[in-house]
């Protein structure tokens, strides 16, 4: 892994590039959209860019991948890496993309730090970014494989067979490949993305998690509003009709319903539910008998995306709504005082981090192990913690 005179570097120098990361990571993508726009059209979110979660992922990945090597010197951080391999395939990033990213972002170091980079300091840091990446290309190569795939090319064009309104601000579109071929295999709790071209003629790629993978595909859209508005979202709900196209990419997701037959608790919380629909239609398909508990929280039933769908796949389930709340569902937010989790459980949660980051802690303190906790995460990876 990491060479003995590198890791001195690093650990000596990791408390000052730390906290210069916002600055890096700022300067890092303004310099390279300015000189490379076309990296704007079909693989950066400009959503995320302009409210800098983006910026802030790749701070946070930059920071934890140093400090595992720094306290890890012996293990490869392949789980570590995992979410982000499956996130960059689901975008298409390709090997050559690696090499422009080293020449902004090392630029930017230089441009923040000046005078501390040495040339030490820049070789110890360039073999922590060659080890990230070589790590990332190699997951990331083997997830091409799997999905029959070379180096990004895992689009292909869909045609939606229906629209269902699921709930306010969210509808569901029904799938099936347009030239009528075999739908590939998706494993429940997996997402694709979604390739769609602005009006300012820019493309732009959103994952939206399937709500169901069977002979039909079902993404479940919930309408981003805001300072500004979701762009794809809101083209997807205000132009996509039965008929229309769309271009998916494969299915990607380190996140996916596991084998076995200790009891599940799935957990969810708003449109979060949309991964956990897939893992109950998958279970009730296959003729699971692991016992199964499903626990979602909303703001009222109405809100409720996919509710009847929960209602009808798991009988044991607690709803939590913060108003219109009827007997058996609960007031307020997801507590579960007084709910019996499963001896041996695993659990699969998926909603806002601050609902994930409780919740967990609960079921830590129910006795659920923190290795059988898996949680997939909104948007750019931010890093949940593990601990």
């Amino acid at each position: 892994m990491l060479s003995a005179d590198s890791a001195a570097i690093v650990r000596a120098t990791l408390p000052v590039v730390g906290a210069s990361l916002d600055a890096i990571t700022t300067r890092f993508y303004e310099t390279m959209f300015a000189e490379r726009p076309e990296l704007l059209d079909g693989l950066f979110n400009r959503g995320n860019q302009a409210n800098g979660e983006q910026r802030r992922a790749l701070a946070g990945s930059i920071a934890a991948f140093a400090t595992w090597l720094l306290e890890h010197p012996d293990e490869r951080p392949d789980e570590l890496l995992a979410r982000i391999a499956h996130k960059h395939t689901a975008v298409g990033v390709t090997d050559d993309q690696y090499t422009i990213v080293h020449k902004y972002l090392f630029g930017a170091i230089a441009h923040v730090l000046g005078e501390a980079v040495t040339p030490e300091v820049a070789a110890a840091w360039d073999e922590v970014y060659w080890l990230m990446a070589g790590a990332l290309i190699a997951q990331e190569a083997r997830i091409y494989a799997e999905v029959g795939a070379c180096n990004g090319a895992t689009w292909r064009q869909w045609r939606v067979t229906a629209r269902q309104e699921e709930a306010p601000d969210v509808v569901s579109f029904l799938l099936r490949p347009a030239d009528d071929g075999p739908v590939p295999p998706a494993r429940p709790g997996q997402y694709v993305s979604v390739r769609v071209r602005m009006p300012d003629g820019v493309h732009q790629l959103r994952q939206y998690t399937l709500s169901s993978a069977g002979d039909l595909r079902r993404i479940t859209v919930k309408r981003v509003r805001g300072v500004p508005d979701g762009e794809v979202s809101t083209l997807l709900h205000e132009t996509v009709r039965p008929g229309d196209g769309l271009t998916l990419s494969a299915p990607f997701g380190d996140v996916a319903l596991g084998d076995g037959d200790a009891p599940l608790v799935l957990v969810s919380a708003g449109i979060g539910g949309t991964p956990i629909v897939a893992m109950l239609e998958h279970l009730a398909a296959t003729g699971s008998r692991r016992r199964l508990l499903l626990l979602h929280a909303d703001r009222s039933p109405a809100e409720h995306a996919l509710r009847e769908d929960m209602r009808h796949l798991a009988p044991e389930r607690t709803f939590w709504y913060e108003t219109g709340a009827t007997a058996p569902d609960r007031d307020g937010r997801m507590d579960l005082e007084g709910v019996e989790i499963p001896e041996g459980a695993i659990a699969y949660l998926c909603g806002p981090v601050p609902f994930m980051r409780d919740v967990r802690a609960q079921l830590l303190k129910a006795g659920v192990a923190a290795r059988d906790i898996h949680y997939e995460v909104f948007g750019p990876d931010l890093w949940l913690a593990a601990d």
